[in-house]
């Protein structure tokens, strides 16, 4: 595998290390974040994930661009957007350093808008980069719903669990989900990568793996209090083999 700084693209850089996790930080310890980041980085994690909700799309509220900024890492930084109308939003996690950015297709009527913006973005972190250009589903959205902007995504996020509520697990009607978007892909003709997120833990992430997918989300189960650079270690073996 390059180096990041040999490659072009943040997608470029993506695909080379798919497939791979995409680890959220939210249950580290936030007030030893630099140590956290720099486990995952020695334990061979290529991105870093944070879930950005806003108490109104989803039940929970989190964080905001000042976060995604104070994630010092040559990690790709992986925002995935729960809020509600993110067009406006979006220019503040772009500066923040998002090197990918995922607004759901429930989240907006101007879901089109929001990603050709994203689209023509400079990536602060590396003006060549550019962003990684991701829709989100919810479990009960129909997969129909992104058809029309396929030409305007690197990534696809089908979630397996309710964004923003507690003690779920992973919805097993996820794997059917996946199937059909990999061929509604395929007939699209595109590059697209296809993420899978919520309720992966250890004892089932190689069992996910094994649907397809190219990026695989996960974080309470690596930061448990336990070992994270382990759990990060063991969960990426379980994916790419």
């Amino acid at each position: 595998m390059l180096p990041f700084t040999l490659m072009t693209t943040a997608f470029e850089q993506l695909s080379a290390v798919c497939p791979t996790l995409s680890i959220g930080v939210l249950t580290a310890d936030l007030l030893d974040l630099g140590l956290e980041l720099k486990l995952l980085e020695d334990a061979g994690a290529p991105v870093v994930h944070v879930d950005v909700m806003d108490g109104v799309f989803c039940p929970a509220m989190t964080v905001g661009p000042p976060f995604v900024k104070a994630l010092k890492t040559p990690l790709l930084k992986d925002v995935h957007l729960m809020i509600t109308e993110p067009v406006e939003k979006l220019d503040a996690y772009v500066a923040a350093g998002a090197d990918m950015v995922t607004v759901h297709a429930e989240s907006t009527s101007h879901l089109h808008e929001a990603l050709r913006r994203l689209g023509q973005m400079e990536n602060a972190n590396d003006p060549a980069r550019g962003i990684v250009r991701g829709v989100g589903l919810n479990p009960g959205t129909d997969l129909d719903r992104i058809d029309g902007v396929l030409d305007e995504v690197e990534m696809v996020v089908l979630l397996a669990v309710n964004p923003g509520f507690s003690g779920q697990t992973f919805i097993s009607a996820t794997a059917r989900r996946m199937e059909q978007l990999q061929q509604m892909i395929a007939a699209a003709g595109r590059e697209i990568l296809v993420c899978v997120d919520g309720g992966i833990k250890k004892d089932n992430v190689g069992e996910v793996a094994a649907m397809g997918p190219d990026l695989i989300v996960t974080g309470s189960a690596v930061f448990d209090g336990r070992d994270a650079a382990a759990n990060a270690a063991d969960m990426l073996k379980a994916v790419t083999g």
